[in-house]
């Protein structure tokens, strides 16, 4: 995959992506992180290249989060 993240419409189609491993997750969405995908004069949004439309750095932010998130470690902690 040359560019993975063009196929993707939004960060957490990329987190919920059942076939793709944590690592490539993360990988794809710290490419959308980068200040290299910022969007010029708006600084809170991204748009990798290939990409269809620009997105809201927070989104990516949560989405990644959400990598963190193992339903098995949350039961333990309640």
């Amino acid at each position: 995959m040359s560019q993975p993240f063009s196929r993707f419409l939004h960060p957490f189609e990329v987190a919920h992506h059942p076939s793709l491993e944590p690592e490539v997750k993360r990988a794809i969405l710290a490419s959308w992180a980068s200040d290299r995908s910022a969007v010029r004069d708006q600084p809170a949004m991204r748009k990798p290249p290939g990409a269809r439309q620009a997105v809201p750095v927070d989104d990516i932010f949560e989405a990644m989060r959400t990598l963190d998130e193992r339903p098995d470690h949350r039961r333990s902690l309640q």
